[in-house]
């Protein structure tokens, strides 16, 4: 993976963003938050999209670089593949139902990737709970989408194709050539690493999706069936890149641990619970601009039973004793839990609100995701590594075993993982940070 200034950049953020988390300890009933749907009134920006001729030319995540996929030249103008292709067009107009446009409208969604994201958010909600695994596959689809986007771009002016002309069309094809299809890219890209993510899910019906959003183009008139067979093509090459990568980054490996010592000094599950902890080793994991998990691990938290411990715990119980109705409103929308898309995932909705009210051209945004993705794949791994670190009790346990209240329940569920560092916090602090840079 080429490291670029970018990325240094998110590295730099994690570092502040790690600080924050330990700071705030274990945040998960922290009210001084915003959740996505008040974001609606923020003011936009020039709505106005450009080309973008120089977006082949970024630097990519796992490809070795924009070109490492050779994309075939289109048809040549005036020939027999190219008139067919028009003819296609034009026969498929008498049949456009409402139908046909809407799904002309929801595979061009800004960003176009949306809808690949809420597929995501869907799979990872129906899922146990897991923020690492969630947060990496999240990482995983963002940096195949934008490493198929800066491959379409750099092949799309090499060859400079018009978008199809003469032909009536239902979507505008934007500013920039038309071969190879971004829509097609970006849907080959995700559906693949979606389908290597969550194998439980049919592989064929993603596949589908993927030639529906492809098939959207050409119904609208916006592209010509070799444009979309060309990013299909390519985005598929993308994702079996990125799916070699992710084989290697050591979420797969066989992981076994155990505490440094014995309960209540140490985490263990909540009462009633035999659980065990949720991805002991995701510290160890590649992350995607750190060095490694440990590269900014903050120092150690309170030891259970010390004055300085017992001081936080009593804090959490007075805290959830005057709880207003607008905090547990807060509490409960970024608790992440089971059935929800998960901390990194809520950050996924809010990333998509500002993209859809910033209406950047397609390269820009899929490049924002990415980063945002990257940076909370990261968090994930630096929170994980900082929690099976230190093993430190969570709140629950910890107030009850100091006998600070012997019944003493959250305001929220106790997730099976360590407190010290708070992921949300981490996860956060690096999303939050990533999009006010962006």
């Amino acid at each position: 993976m080429i490291r670029t200034r970018a990325h240094r950049g998110i590295a730099l953020t994690l570092s502040l963003c790690l600080v924050a988390a330990a700071c705030q300890g274990d945040g998960e009933d922290d009210g001084d938050v915003i959740a996505p749907t008040e974001f609606d009134d923020v003011p936009s920006d020039d709505a106005s999209v450009t080309a973008e001729p120089g977006a082949g030319e970024w630097d990519t995540w796992v490809l070795t670089a924009p070109d490492q996929f050779s994309v075939p030249p289109p048809p040549m103008p005036g020939s027999p593949e190219a008139e067919a292709e028009l003819a296609e067009i034009r026969d498929f107009v008498p049949r456009r139902t409402p139908e046909i446009t809407d799904m002309v409208d929801f595979w061009d969604q800004n960003p176009l990737s949306t809808p690949w994201v809420e597929k995501n958010l869907e799979f990872v909600s129906a899922r146990a709970k897991d923020p690492p695994l969630s947060s990496r596959g999240y990482a995983l689809m963002s940096v195949a989408v934008a490493d198929a986007v800066v491959a379409t771009w750099h092949w799309k002016y090499v060859y400079d194709r018009p978008a199809p002309e003469g032909v009536e069309r239902i979507s505008d094809p934007g500013p920039d050539p038309s071969y190879p299809s971004e829509h097609a890219a970006i849907a080959a890209a995700a559906a693949g690493v979606l389908a290597y993510l969550f194998p439980e899910r049919p592989a064929l019906r993603l596949d589908e999706m993927a030639e529906e959003a492809a098939d959207s183009r050409v119904f609208a008139g916006a592209n010509t069936r070799s444009d979309v067979e060309a990013g299909l093509a390519l985005g598929r090459q993308v994702a079996e890149a990125v799916i070699a990568y992710a084989e290697a980054d050591g979420a797969g490996d066989e992981c076994t641990v155990v505490p440094p010592g014995p309960a209540p000094r140490y985490w263990a599950p909540p009462p009633g619970s035999v659980a065990n902890p949720v991805q002991p080793c995701a510290g160890t994991w590649e992350p995607w601009v750190m060095e490694s998990g440990d590269q900014f691990r903050p120092g150690p938290p309170p030891v259970f039973g010390t004055p300085e411990f017992l001081v936080q715990a009593e804090e959490v119980v007075e805290v959830k004793e005057n709880l207003t109705e607008d905090q547990e409103r807060l509490a409960t929308f970024w608790a992440g839990g089971e059935g929800t898309p998960l901390p990194a995932g809520i950050w996924n909705e809010v990333t998509l609100a500002y993209l859809r009210d910033r209406q950047l051209d397609t390269p820009r945004g899929e490049r924002a995701l990415a980063l945002v993705n990257a940076a909370m794949n990261d968090a994930g791994v630096a929170a994980w590594d900082a929690k099976f670190a230190y093993w430190d009790p969570r709140p629950q346990n910890g107030v009850r075993d100091t006998e600070v209240d012997p019944e003493w329940e959250p305001y929220i569920e106790t997730p099976f993982f360590p407190s010290y560092i708070s992921g949300h916090a981490t996860y956060s602090g690096a999303a939050a940070s990533v999009l006010g840079y962006l």
